[in-house]
């Protein structure tokens, strides 16, 4: 099991809490290609989502995740709830919590909204995505996939491309990246790469590195993961337009050819096609976009499983 209550980012996971969670997911995997996919590991328990922002992947993932591993699991929008009335977070999470709830999993739209949920309530809380801090779900299930495909984290050449500034699956993914000795090329235009990651790379980290040319990044790319441009919380214009940011920055065919023969492409989504990646490579041979979608449902299950003590048969 986990050593802490909650999962609130990778920055302080160890790699060994990280590969538990892993290894953990792959011996659960197989539930999903089950005739009957359910197992009753977590009967009995309770898991609430509890989701501020809009969401399809993750919030789907985390039901199926509880619901084969027979917890009963309950979903909350913010639209629909007290929140609609004035209600503030806390309050609606003590609410949940005297309800003997055994798991919150919270995406919030404010940076460490989890975090100060994880000092008040006794149930584990899970974070799905916090402002543009953390996403450390995501992280895990792309370690997941590209375990998978590459038989390694370690000594690897991963270019993340795009909206950096707005980004917490790029954070998640440098500290875990970094962890295991791979080598993070960030990439973005300047206007999107936040001084918080200059401050990274020059504090000594051989790992991090830093990039406004596309081509450098790709380079002799193991991995190409390539990020959402979040107009949603842009108050500004930080790119002249659509058109020239996807001919600076947008991954077509050519610029995969500068990768390792055998590079897979990676994406969170959702897309956004013909701006930060062509419709013929989100859809090629390279792509691991759906493998990411479905590794999520594993890990998620992993997760849920190893906070919440599960003592049920997995068979």
């Amino acid at each position: 099991m986990l050593k802490h209550k909650d999962l609130l980012g990778i920055e302080n996971l160890s790699c060994g809490e990280i590969l538990e969670i892993l290894d953990t997911a792959e011996s659960l995997q197989e539930v999903s290609s089950r005739p009957i996919k359910k197992v009753p590991t977590l009967r009995g328990k309770t898991v609430i989502n509890l989701f501020y922002e809009a969401s399809t992947r993750t919030r789907t993932s985390f039901e199926i995740a509880g619901k084969r591993l027979s917890a009963d699991v309950i979903n909350i929008s913010a639209s629909t709830s007290s929140v609609s009335k004035g209600e503030t977070l806390i309050d609606t999470a003590k609410t949940l919590d005297s309800m003997a709830s055994d798991c919150v999993v919270v995406r919030h739209a404010s940076s460490g909204a989890p975090h100060a949920l994880s000092k008040l309530l006794k149930s584990s809380i899970v974070n799905a995505g916090d402002g543009a801090h953390e996403h450390p779900t995501q992280a895990l299930l792309d370690a997941f996939t590209i375990r998978q495909r590459k038989r390694t984290l370690t000594g690897l050449k991963v270019a993340i491309i795009g909206d950096i500034a707005h980004s917490r699956v790029a954070r998640s993914n440098l500290y875990l990246l970094t962890k295991f000795k791979s080598h993070v090329w960030l990439c973005a235009a300047p206007t999107l790469m936040p001084v918080a990651m200059d401050q990274m790379a020059g504090r000594g980290n051989p790992y991090v590195h830093l990039t406004h040319s596309m081509e450098e990044a790709v380079t002799g790319a193991d991995i190409i993961m390539m990020l959402r441009v979040q107009f949603e919380r842009m108050s500004e214009s930080f790119f002249p337009s659509v058109r020239e940011y996807s001919r600076y920055y947008g991954l077509n065919r050519a610029r995969v050819g500068q990768a390792k023969p055998d590079v897979i492409i990676m994406h969170p989504g959702p897309i956004n096609r013909g701006v930060e990646i062509a419709t013929d490579v989100a859809d090629g041979p390279y792509s691991v976009i759906l493998d990411q979608v479905a590794a999520g449902v594993a890990v998620r299950m992993a997760i849920l499983y190893l906070l919440l003590g599960g003592h049920g048969s997995t068979d």
